[in-house]
């Protein structure tokens, strides 16, 4: 594999993952079964078709030929994913294709304004990503600016809004066949934080420009790849031997600020996975140098609760010198030399403190190595989770929330 995992620093012996030997070798072979619900991910080269392939880079050509504007709506995993590679890779920002922006991930009034207020200058594509149809933040958001789109292009529209939903059932599955929409499926046996190399991403990914055979390669040869089998294992049992010391909270830490919304994906695919039966590892983010300057203090003398993931890109493409003006020791040295120094401080600082350290070096950011971190982290999150004892794959929490928002819904008048 690509990716080299390091736990050198982490605190955990070999001896201490050997422990959870029996539970690994469980996991595995429920993973491997094809028996276990939602496991439709784990044979990456199996979840798209090369017809589905061929059919979703057709009809991204098709959108990037017809519109300026690439509107997505969805929430979770049904656009946390996409995003997370189309910033990584400096995509979809409407140098070389279409702008892609995201709606129905809030609730925000303003924000959704503001999407209204760009499209009626530029020529828009819309697309929703949703395997009900009904879950409120969406349904709101395609509600609104689906008429946007019908008022703006009339009987047209219908030809310019794409679904990706359920295969045969559901309201958004009934409005895509009656309406004409062009459609994609959401598989039945993935669900939605492990999705994004399914048409859920790679639908709107294509349309960013993101090479999408690409990004699935890079996850379907780490699937087949020993040393990245073993590496996913012990990332995994390292994770659940700090959380039974009482490091139960993890932060993903990144020296890159493309790599947010990456970390966000990160934190729904963990807490959703584990968090479940008063069990789970609470993950966090932060984006360094930027957050020294904030958490620095905590992690280096506050309560010691939490490790640390730390992915690291080996290879920049771009970089800037700094001028003469910066004065010494700066001057005549690279952003990205200084940034290197800092993760090599901040891992000696934080290793001497005494807070168990991970890291996982990315070769180059390009979408072949973002398949494999995909396809790592996926791998190795329900591995953890099935060791820890909990299903990985539902979210059976998640209802209260929304049943109570209904309930408050149903109260406002009108």
């Amino acid at each position: 594999m690509n990716l080299v995992l390091d736990l050198s620093t982490c605190g955990i012996t070999q001896g201490q993952r050997n422990t959870f030997t029996e539970k690994l070798q469980d996991a595995l072979a429920k993973l491997g079964s094809g028996k276990e619900d939602f496991t439709g991910w784990v044979d990456a080269a199996g979840i798209v078709t090369p017809g589905e392939m061929d059919d979703i880079e057709e009809t991204a050509k098709a959108i990037r030929e017809k519109c300026d504007l690439f509107i997505v709506v969805g929430i979770g995993g049904s656009y946390l994913g996409a995003q997370a590679v189309m910033d990584a890779l400096f995509c979809g920002q409407g140098a070389d294709g279409p702008k892609v922006v995201f709606a129905g991930c809030n609730m925000s009034g303003a924000y959704h304004r503001r999407i209204l207020e760009m499209m009626d200058g530029c020529d828009c594509c819309l697309c929703v990503i949703s395997k009900s149809g009904t879950t409120t933040e969406p349904l709101a958001a395609f509600s609104i600016l689906k008429e946007k789109m019908e008022e703006k292009y009339g009987e047209q529209a219908s030809s310019r809004i794409y679904a990706v939903t359920d295969r045969e059932k559901g309201r958004l599955r009934e409005e895509a066949d009656e309406a004409g929409y062009r459609s994609f499926v959401v598989p039945d046996d993935i669900g939605g934080r492990y999705s994004v190399l399914s048409a859920v991403g790679l639908l709107p990914l294509a349309v960013a420009g993101v090479d999408i055979r690409s990004l699935t390669q890079g996850a379907v040869d780490l699937m087949t790849d020993e040393e990245a089998c073993e590496a996913e294992a012990d990332y995994a049992l390292t994770r659940v031997a700090l959380s039974m010391s009482g490091k139960w909270i993890e932060v993903f830490e990144y020296f890159h600020p493309e790599l947010h919304f990456f970390g966000e994906w990160l934190k729904q695919l963990f807490g959703e996975s584990e968090g479940k039966e008063r069990k789970g590892i609470f993950p966090a983010s932060l984006m360094f140098s930027r957050d020294l300057h904030s958490m620095g203090q905590f992690i280096q003398q506050g309560k010691p609760l939490l490790f640390e993931t730390v992915i690291i890109i080996d290879e920049r493409n771009e970089d800037v010198i700094i001028p003469e003006s910066a004065g010494a020791p700066l001057a005549g040295k690279s952003i990205e030399q200084i940034n290197d120094c800092a993760i090599k401080g901040v891992a000696a600082a934080h290793t001497k403190a005494g807070v168990p350290v991970i890291k996982l070096h990315v070769p180059k950011m390009d979408a072949y190595n973002m398949g494999q971190l995909i396809y790592f982290f996926e791998k190795s999150c329900a591995i953890a989770a099935y060791t820890m004892g909990v299903c990985p794959f539902d979210q059976p929490g998640v209802e209260a929330y929304k049943q109570e928002m209904r309930d408050e819904i149903a109260k406002i008048d009108g």
